[in-house]
């Protein structure tokens, strides 16, 4: 799924279901990390295109890159938008390690459901289990869904994290 947004679906639900212990945003940038090699071989018209960078090792060492950066990246964002909105002016090392080794995970899972030229286990292995194990229309739909389940939890999850904390400032304050 090169450079697209389905990634972000699994991202959305796991995101949901771990909320501060999560970042979005470097999750995110994993994504894009993880495309930069594809991105490079289409314009390049040179070398795999789902190549070392798509490998449980190669997304092992962008997870690490990936961490660094996007912490960075987030906490500059975040300290930009704390300004306009109430959010968190920083993001946690061992949330941005977590973040991005589950993106770039997440990543070669996908993409070795659907590609051909996927090696996810190279060096020790050049087979890919998961291909066509679902169709990729099957693929597709679980990413979608997989958002937009992930987005309404989030938003539930929230709202009700927010009403809890009401309650116990009204409390308090009695």
């Amino acid at each position: 799924m090169p450079f697209t947004p389905f990634h972000m679906g699994p991202g959305l639900l796991i995101k949901a279901l771990l909320q501060g212990s999560f970042s979005l945003m470097v999750f995110g940038w994993t994504q894009i990390v993880m495309d930069l090699q594809p991105l490079i071989a289409i314009l390049t018209r040179q070398g795999k295109l789902h190549g070392f960078t798509h490998t449980y090792l190669g997304a092992s060492l962008i997870a690490i890159f990936a961490a660094v950066t996007g912490r960075m990246l987030a906490t500059w964002v975040l300290t930009r938008l704390q300004t306009a909105v109430n959010v968190g002016k920083d993001v946690r090392w061992w949330v941005a390690l977590v973040s991005a080794f589950i993106g770039s995970f997440t990543h070669v899972i996908l993409d070795s459901v659907m590609h051909r030229d996927m090696q996810p286990f190279f060096p020790l292995s050049p087979a890919n289990d998961l291909l066509g194990i679902v169709s990729i229309e099957t693929l597709h739909r679980f990413c979608l869904l997989s958002g937009v389940i992930g987005a309404v939890l989030f938003f539930a999850v929230d709202a009700l994290l927010t009403r809890y904390r009401s309650a116990s400032d009204e409390d308090s304050d009695s």
